[in-house]
């Protein structure tokens, strides 16, 4: 409340003390204006917070008209007059409601964090955010389709939309936000093909795991060269996104072979492929695994769940000596393990479960000494293991 008559009727009968009084003033009157300075970020927060059924941690507790939006929780503004929103921090309140669309009246705004709550519907329409460079909507409920409208945030740096429910396809438009570098829609419900758009942008994080995606990678995705981590990877990858340490596109429905130029990431330590329909059935498609030994820095391989067939190579013995899990359970794998598979000896997680693998263990378990966590069931192993 502004107490502008109060303090010059004070004035008048202490005129000694009318320095001090005017200083205070002026200070009064400049809390006044600023609180109100803004009115349209500050109705576009307020009807965020009047949509909210649920706030357990009390995170809008001081979102009220007695102090200024810009000492509200998770708010950060411009630090000069006019005083805009340039930041929305709530990850991790555990907020349950849809998100307001008045969100896109904050058109100073560059960083948007919603993460890890419990908002559900639709992603909010933004369209009017051009200068928005983070959007974290993962780790809530969000469900519907990835909206075209996302691409007027043109400006966007990171996307990430990942463990939500998003339906429909990957909208083959998000390839028009041209500075976008990290993108992140993993564990939803997605489905299609991945839009060659994509390949358009100069992204260094793709990850698009654990969705129902299938088809043929682009083509377009051949120029992605500045990738360092990948969800989905093209046959000739190897060929352009030579720093890519971490390739993960499990939980898909990818089909064919494995390619082999996966032999020129040197940097390469973490590979999982499980539960697709990657195949192997003959020497040709398992040409990856000679590929693979150019893998030096190799920690993590994991091919569960997939089309392998027949008898596993014996180059798989050829590997890097810094392996350390080896996942090949849930194919249809038979015949007896190679003994070459004895030479990782850095082995800490060895499973083979869930094939028609048969013979003795004998000759080439005991060499295995760091081996921590072993999976041989539902196979027909004959033999013993030493202790």
């Amino acid at each position: 409340m502004c107490h502008s008559k109060k303090l010059v009727k004070l004035a008048v009968h202490m005129p000694i003390l009318l320095p001090l009084v005017l200083l205070y003033y002026g200070a009064a009157s400049t809390h006044c204006s600023t609180v109100h300075e803004n009115n349209r970020d500050l109705q576009a927060l307020l009807d965020f917070k009047q949509g909210i059924t649920s706030d357990p941690n009390g995170a809008l507790s001081n979102w009220a008209m007695s102090s200024h939006f810009c000492q509200w929780n998770g708010v950060k503004c411009t630090p000069t007059p006019p005083l805009h929103v340039t930041y929305l921090l709530l990850d991790g309140q555990k907020l349950s409601s849809q998100i307001s669309s008045s969100l896109g009246n904050l058109t100073f705004l560059k960083y948007l964090d919603l993460s890890s709550n419990n908002f559900v519907g639709p992603v909010p329409l933004l369209d009017s955010l051009q200068q928005l460079l983070i959007l974290y909507l993962n780790n809530n409920n969000l469900s519907e389709n990835i909206p075209d409208a996302l691409t007027s945030c043109s400006n966007l740096t990171a996307l990430d939309l990942s463990s939500n429910s998003l339906v429909g396809s990957i909208p083959p438009k998000l390839g028009l936000l041209s500075n976008l570098v990290y993108l992140n829609l993993r564990s939803n419900q997605l489905n299609g093909s991945i839009p060659g758009e994509l390949g358009q942008l100069k992204l260094q994080t793709l990850i698009l795991s654990n969705n129902r995606l299938s088809g043929e990678i682009p083509q377009a995705f051949y120029r992605l060269s500045s990738l360092n981590y990948l969800g989905p990877i093209p046959a000739s990858l190897g060929n352009n996104a030579l720093g890519l340490q971490v390739i993960d596109l499990s939980f898909n429905n990818f089909t064919g072979q494995i390619p082999t130029s996966l032999g020129k990431l040197s940097n390469l330590t973490f590979l999982n492929l499980e539960y697709n329909w990657l195949v192997a059935r003959n020497n040709q498609d398992w040409e990856f695994l000679n590929a693979l030994r150019n893998c030096t820095s190799l920690q993590t391989l994991s091919l569960s769940y997939n089309e392998l067939h027949g008898s596993l190579p014996p180059s798989i013995g050829n590997l890097s000596a810094s392996l350390q899990t080896l996942l090949l359970g849930g194919n249809s794998l038979s015949g007896q393990v190679p003994q070459s598979i004895g030479k990782l000896r850095g082995l800490t997680w060895l499973a083979l479960d869930e094939n028609n693998f048969s013979g003795t263990i004998e000759g080439w378990i005991e060499k295995l000494k760091s081996l921590k966590k072993l999976h041989l069931e539902s196979n027909k192993f004959s033999g013993h293991i030493l202790s």
